[in-house]
């Protein structure tokens, strides 16, 4: 059996975590990561004949990376780790600059499902990407990142509202706009501040995709350090665990039996219904292209394909101490438990059968455990980019997922080790049997 790396990974998920305040720079953490262990960037408007090796695309907040040593035949299956790159958080609209009765704020809009007291009273840094002017009439982009405590979106006292532990009532229009200065909103002052973050002129800059994010670093929690507590564990433990799977299979000797596949997605947490996200054709056409690259022919590409397994990883829900009412009484994940496989037979999640017995496997070859999840009936069920991608592609998926508390909030929990145990079984699942 292969150790599990427990704590050493979780010290470099907490590095990578830090680095990917946003989407864009979780893609180029991942895409810094996948470098180092010798793959390179295609990008779409190259000619990929005769590819082979460690590959991977970016599109905005997306990442596909697949290794394919040369000599593979065109027909070999997909091994497809599925994640995605986005959480839910604040994000800046397009005319930022706002106030009232003597505050500058910034005005924002709300991305995703997020529970709107949990950014009350935070620091708050900005991240995100760019769109600047460029040459000949194009654009580039530049990421910026800047961890200060910038901003706060501060609560009402309770001097002012004696009924706030009988329930807080947020308005997403009136109550989320954050503070950062005093004085009359003054237009294009943030766009100075970003720009300058970003060693950019503000006329340079032509559009953004900036969000707000806690810039209280992850750490350790817990009387035997066992729980990790972190901004954006949903869904960068996936990603990074992805990472560490396909640069491990990079290493592996031989021919494979398989082509191990990372598929970061954008936007999972609105849908998935983008140019980067699980609803698009892109991780379709990125593969497709991998196979005609090496030479393939349609009949390869649907052969590869039809041999095709996914594994979708996106975080799960731990029993809570003080809701187990919320809970299915059999089915209560623990932290450290290992990761959980998720079932819904209403196919809000993809697995059946053959994928617990897939990803089983996997476990037994990792020597890490797992644990079963399935909704309480009363409660309605969440999902993933696990049946988009089966119906998308038409192959065979599992869902799963290391257990948390917290889900969406700023600040997520998650046991200490199981980050390591899904990293090594991801590395079992994409490693030739």
């Amino acid at each position: 059996m292969t150790p599990v790396p427990h704590r050493s990974h979780t010290d470099d998920l907490l590095s990578f975590i830090r680095a990917s305040p946003s989407p864009y720079h979780a893609v180029a953490s991942a895409a810094q990561r996948l470098e180092k262990a010798g793959f390179r960037e295609l990008r779409g408007t190259d000619d990929w004949t005769g590819t082979t090796g460690g590959s991977f695309v970016v599109r905005g907040g997306a990442l596909i990376a697949w290794y394919a040593p040369e000599g593979t035949p065109s027909h070999t299956p997909f091994r497809i780790i599925g994640t995605h790159t986005d959480s839910p958080n604040l994000r800046i609209k397009p005319s930022p600059d706002t106030g009232s009765a003597g505050w500058r704020q910034i005005a924002v809009e709300i991305y995703g499902g997020v529970p709107l007291n949990t950014w009350l009273d935070r620091d708050l840094g900005i991240s995100g990407r760019l769109a600047l002017r460029g040459p000949g009439g194009r654009t580039d982009s530049r990421l910026v990142q800047i961890d200060e405590p910038l901003l706060r979106v501060p609560q009402l006292a309770i001097h002012l509202d004696r009924s706030v532990n009988d329930g807080l009532a947020l308005d997403r229009q009136r109550h989320i706009a954050p503070v950062w200065s005093l004085g009359v909103a003054e237009e294009g002052a943030l766009l100075r501040r970003v720009a300058a973050a970003a060693e950019a002129e503000p006329d340079e800059v032509l559009g953004w995709d900036l969000m707000l994010h806690d810039i209280q670093p992850p750490g350790y929690l817990g009387a035997e350090r066992e729980f990790l507590v972190s901004s954006r564990l949903d869904n960068l433990v996936s990603v990074h665990a992805g990472v560490t799977a396909l640069a491990g299979a990079a290493t592996a000797a031989g021919e494979p039996a398989y082509i191990p596949v990372l598929a970061a997605f954008d936007h999972e947490e609105v849908g998935s219904g983008s140019d980067t996200g699980a609803q698009s054709p892109l991780l379709e056409r990125v593969l497709s292209r991998s196979v005609t690259a090496r030479g393939g022919s349609q009949e390869d590409w649907s052969r590869a394909l039809a041999g095709a397994f996914c594994v979708s990883a996106d975080m799960a829900h731990a029993v809570h101490p003080n809701y187990t009412e919320r809970h299915d009484p059999d089915h209560r994940p623990l932290p450290n438990g290992g990761p959980t496989i998720k079932v819904n037979a209403n196919q809000r999640y993809a697995t059946d059968s053959t994928g617990i017995a897939m990803f089983a496997s996997a476990c037994e070859r990792a020597g890490a455990p797992w644990q079963p999840f399935v909704s309480n009936n009363a409660m309605p069920c969440g999902t993933s980019i696990g049946p988009l991608t089966a119906a998308r592609l038409g192959v065979q998926t599992v869902d799963v997922g290391v257990p948390g508390l917290s889900m969406h909030s700023a600040r997520e929990l998650c046991g200490a080790d199981d980050p390591g145990y899904l990293a090594a079984i991801l590395g079992a699942f994409v490693a030739s049997d």
